[in-house]
C-alpha cells in the first residue's frame, strides 16, 4: 500500500477514531521535540494523513497541544477520583491515589512528562489547566479530609494541594531520575509520608 493509499485510509476514518489517531501522533511529536520545535509538518505525517485533515481538526499547533493536555488531564483526574472513591479506610485511599499517580507514569509516561516538564507550562491557557488538574484531584481528597476530621473546607484544600503537590514532586524525581527505587518501592516511601502526616489529625476535630 503506498503512503497516499494509507493516508486516503485514515481520512476515511470515524471523525472520533481519526481525532484520537491525531491526538497519539501530536503527543509523540510534542514530547519529543517541544512544543516550539514541533512542527504540524511531522505531526501530520505522524498520524499518517494530510496536512489539511489535521487543519481540519485543530486549526493551530497551541489547539492541538491543549487538546493533548486536556485528554491526558482528564486520564489523569479521574484516576484519581476513582481511586479515592474505590476505598473507604483512609489509608487505603492514600494508597490508591499514590498508586494511581505511578500507574499513570506506566501507562502514559510520555503524557506525564508532557504535563509536569513541558517549556509551554508557563503559557496562560496551559498554566490555567495545570492549576485546574491540581485543584480536581486536590478537591477529591479534600472532600475526604472534611468529613473525617471536620476541618473546614479551605483548611481541607490546603491539605489536599499539599498532598497532591509532595506526590506529584515525588513521582517527578523518582521517573527523572531513572532511579535504583523500585515502582514499588517509591510509592510506599510516598505513600508513608503522606499518611503519617494526614493521619496526624484527629477524627472529628472541629
Amino acid at each position: 500500500m503506498s503512503t497516499t493509499d494509507a493516508r486516503d485510509n485514515k481520512s476515511r476514518l470515524p471523525r472520533d477514531e481519526r481525532r484520537a489517531l491525531l491526538l497519539s501522533a501530536a503527543l509523540e511529536v510534542f514530547t519529543a521535540a517541544g512544543y516550539h520545535s514541533a512542527a504540524m509538518d511531522e505531526i501530520a505525517d505522524r498520524a499518517g494523513v494530510s496536512k489539511p485533515v489535521l487543519y481540519q481538526h485543530f486549526p493551530s499547533k497551541l489547539e492541538l497541544y491543549l487538546a493533548v493536555l486536556d485528554l491526558h488531564i482528564d486520564s489523569l483526574v479521574f484516576q484519581i477520583q476513582r481511586a479515592i472513591a474505590a476505598n473507604t479506610e483512609n489509608a487505603d485511599r492514600v494508597r490508591a491515589t499514590v498508586d494511581a499517580y505511578f500507574d499513570f507514569i506506566e501507562s502514559e509516561g510520555e503524557a506525564f512528562r508532557l504535563l509536569f516538564e513541558s517549556d509551554m507550562n508557563v503559557e496562560p491557557a496551559v498554566h490555567e489547566r495545570l492549576n485546574r488538574m491540581t485543584y480536581d484531584c486536590a478537591a477529591a481528597i479534600s472532600a475526604v479530609i472534611s468529613i473525617e476530621t471536620g476541618l473546614p473546607q479551605e483548611a481541607s484544600m490546603l491539605l489536599g494541594v499539599s498532598l497532591i503537590g509532595s506526590i506529584q514532586v515525588g513521582a517527578r524525581h523518582w521517573l527523572d531520575r531513572d532511579s535504583k527505587l523500585s515502582r514499588e518501592q517509591a510509592a510506599r516511601l510516598i505513600e508513608s509520608l503522606m499518611w503519617r502526616g494526614v493521619s496526624g489529625f484527629p477524627l472529628g476535630n472541629n
